[in-house]
């Protein structure tokens, strides 16, 4: 097992920290869990001895392992688990292009990953030792995008797409901002939770705004996956001018909880990383141990709202199988009349609101 502290020689390379991804047997070492000798479902286990030292550091099978040490739970299968929970695959319309709203796509660009979420949409997909996607599927996916000027918005994803080389990362930008009809790009990512040391001043540069600006949406679940060295790394894409925003995914025994939702916030808007979704996590098969019910998300988002600031509170979101994300929102309106409304504020108080444009008597 490598070394896991920073005096390791190639602790800061990123192809090394890659190259000794922890599997099984050696998380099963340092956590003393039997259970993650086995791949659940055949689906890949990995951790970067970064994160696995991170994991260490923040109370050994605590909060970040459980993102990413397997568990026995994972056996478990409920009946309305899916293998494919937001019904992508029915709506693939190019080589590693998905379309299942108007105006935007994903792109899948590589089914690899830093470290291995147990709670991962794609698990399906993602670690099936596909090659990354090829040149001519590329310019094929590329090519629907040019002949449909509908599309604005294309979301790159995988797999994780900071895992491309710099050069190839930089071209196929450079590709998608020369189509007229896109108006921003959008990059989904985990490396600078697992991999920071990956961010360096060539793939800030890569990641520059072009004729379009690319939008850099970093998953972040936990205040203890942002110590000092990932928020310097984040401080350099925001410096190079890559605008930054953030995502979680709501999990039972990592954030289910107010005050760790509000520090994680919080310390990602100090890393210049707007929260922006706070996703349920999807029914994947064999992830059960890991979800919240829907009722709790949203009296978490009770409990954050008005509470703390609003720049600090993401839009909470279930993503349906077919049929795209859902904002959910905690319901405030007591009730209603053509008149009025009767809204309870944040602290509990019930007032009156006008609903009308213009009063009665004010028309008379």
């Amino acid at each position: 097992m490598p070394q896991l502290d920073a005096e390791h020689p190639q602790w800061f390379d990123w192809r090394w920290q890659l190259q000794n991804n922890l599997d099984g047997p050696q998380l099963a070492d340092l956590f003393g869990t039997a259970h993650v000798l086995a791949q659940p479902d055949g689906f890949e286990v990995g951790v970067t001895p970064w994160f696995a030292q991170l994991c260490r550091e923040s109370g050994g099978a605590g909060p970040l392992a459980r993102q990413v040490v397997p568990s026995a739970a994972e056996y478990s299968h409920a009946a309305f688990e899916r293998d494919d929970p937001l019904g992508e695959d029915p709506h693939r319309v190019a080589p590693g292009l998905v379309r299942k709203y108007p105006d935007r796509v994903l792109l899948l660009v590589t089914d690899t990953c830093a470290s291995y979420c147990r709670y991962c949409t794609r698990s399906r997909w993602v670690a099936s030792h596909q090659e990354p996607l090829g040149r001519d599927a590329l310019d094929e996916a590329i090519t629907w995008i040019e002949d449909h000027p509908a599309i604005a918005d294309v979301l790159i994803s995988g797999g994780d797409p900071l895992l491309l080389s710099t050069r190839r990362l930089s071209n196929l930008l450079d590709r998608l901002a020369a189509i007229p009809h896109l108006r921003f790009i959008r990059i989904g990512t985990r490396v600078p939770v697992f991999l920071p040391m990956r961010i360096d001043a060539d793939l800030a540069t890569a990641l520059r705004p072009r004729r379009i600006p690319v939008y850099v949406n970093v998953h972040i679940n936990h205040f203890a996956e942002l110590p000092e060295y990932t928020r310097s790394k984040l401080a350099m894409l925001a410096d190079a001018g890559v605008p930054l925003g953030g995502q979680a995914v709501l999990l039972k025994g990592v954030n289910n909880d107010v005050d760790t939702l509000r520090e994680t916030f919080y310390r990602m808007l100090t890393c210049r990383v707007r929260p922006y979704y706070l996703f349920h996590c999807d029914p994947v098969k064999g992830t059960s141990h890991l979800r919240t019910s829907v009722d709790e998300g949203l009296e978490l988002m009770r409990e954050l709202v008005g509470h703390v600031s609003g720049m600090a509170v993401p839009k909470y979101c279930i993503d349906l199988e077919g049929g795209g994300k859902v904002p959910l929102w905690p319901e405030y309106v007591e009730k209603k009349t053509p008149e009025s409304l009767w809204v309870r504020g944040y602290a509990g108080q019930v007032q009156a609101y006008p609903n009308e444009v213009q009063s009665r008597d004010a028309q008379d």
